[in-house]
């Protein structure tokens, strides 16, 4: 119960905000509050903090004030104790980064992504996609998936279980026409927060038990093709298996099936050193086509996005996302950081320009906020991307 000692302070606060919203809207209507009185401890929480008088969410009794979430996306926890509750996209966070050839520090991207997407909201309209996502999809953020930091083969079976359960699932909305999942039901899409690249192989294995294999576009500075070999006075013994990992995670998920056929795969952005001049067969075996950094300058992004079109088709889509392929001046908290990258500016366009495509699901990786900037850029730029994605989910239903 409300003191009177208190009940009068939030009176004064009350007070405060109406009389500053007085002065803020002098040649506007004002908006009408009834302030409680001391007297009275029946408080109207509601209206006390509502969104007119504070600019900022309006506080309601199912409301989550505080709780940061991606682009303020309802939390849910999803493996628990909301576990009945429908939805249509699901945020995932995936902290892990084990599996990282130089620095590490992705474990903490979910958590960062999220923070740079504070001033997003599921709720606002994307104007130059002219849609507000949630007008289509109930998006939730079912938090992050608590992956064992000491065993990489563990860690990425967490992570595959729980991917494949939030896929399972059936969507809180069907769409008109037939589902493009091979059971013909409609199931929810998954964006992944992560985590180091590798995770995108467990990602891709519960895609593909629903959809089959998909064609992937793959944003960033780095082929991730690379061929597991051994090599001679290596610390492998004969015969000895060679991990998983950032680099060559794609290598896997073209053996096991998951990919595509027919080069209908594409490189985005592609700037890195190569170790011979092999990696591109071994690439092109692997499935992919590539669109180079440096292709920007000579056939604008409008050039980038046709080639991706002309690669995918209306095949069903599959997004991984480096953010190393973002220019380090723009987005330097990675792992691998690339100079000559493509520009927020020019991630936006490209991304734009696919509407249309049939996007079954999407990640975000190597988001190491250790090594951002005061200003967060790298988290602000992922947390944008991942905003757009969810616009381009909800521009188009999964069905053929």
């Amino acid at each position: 119960m409300f003191t009177t000692k208190v009940a009068a302070s939030l009176y004064a606060l009350a007070l405060a905000f109406v009389l500053t919203s007085a002065e803020c809207e002098s040649s506007a209507q004002q908006t009408t509050l009834t302030v409680p009185t001391p007297s009275n401890p029946e408080l109207n929480f509601t209206k006390l903090f509502t969104n007119e008088l504070i600019f900022h969410d309006t506080w309601s009794k199912d409301s989550w004030n505080g709780l940061t979430t991606f682009a303020k996306a309802t939390p849910l926890r999803c493996f628990g104790r909301d576990a009945a509750t429908l939805y249509d996209v699901a945020v995932l966070g995936a902290p892990f980064d084990i599996a990282t050839s130089y620095r590490p520090g992705a474990r903490f991207g979910p958590n960062g992504i999220r923070q740079g997407s504070r001033r997003l909201g599921i709720d606002r309209i994307n104007v130059p996609m002219k849609i507000r996502a949630s007008d289509y999809l109930d998006i939730v953020d079912c938090g992050d998936v608590p992956m064992v930091y000491i065993d990489n083969k563990v860690a990425l079976r967490q992570l595959e279980f729980a991917n494949k359960a939030l896929l399972a699932r059936p969507t809180s909305r069907s769409a008109t026409g037939k589902s493009l999942a091979k059971d013909g039901k409609f199931h929810p899409r998954v964006l992944t927060l992560g985590g180091d690249h590798t995770i995108t192989l467990p990602l891709l294995r519960g895609v593909a038990d629903i959809y089959g294999p998909v064609s992937v576009i793959h944003f960033d500075s780095h082929l991730d093709t690379w061929k597991p070999r051994p090599m001679e006075d290596s610390p492998w013994l004969p015969g000895e298996e060679m991990p998983i990992s950032h680099g060559n995670y794609f290598y896997y998920a073209y053996k096991e099936g998951l990919l595509a056929p027919n080069q209908s795969n594409i490189h985005v952005g592609i700037r890195g050193a190569l170790n011979s001049w092999d990696d591109y067969d071994n690439d092109a075996e692997v499935g992919f086509v590539i669109s180079h950094a440096e292709d920007i300058e000579e056939v604008g992004w409008k050039g980038v996005v046709k080639k991706i079109w002309e690669t995918v088709g209306d095949n069903p889509v599959y997004i991984t996302l480096d953010i190393d392929v973002i220019d380090p001046g723009m987005a330097p908290a990675t792992g691998t950081p690339e100079i000559g990258g493509i520009t927020t500016r020019e991630i936006k366009k490209i991304l734009q320009g696919m509407s249309g495509l049939k996007i079954v699901g999407a990640d975000i990786v190597e988001v190491a906020p250790a090594y951002d900037t005061q200003d967060e850029i790298t988290q602000i730029a992922a947390a944008n991307i991942g905003w757009e994605i969810l616009a381009l989910m909800a521009k188009v239903p999964l069905v053929e």
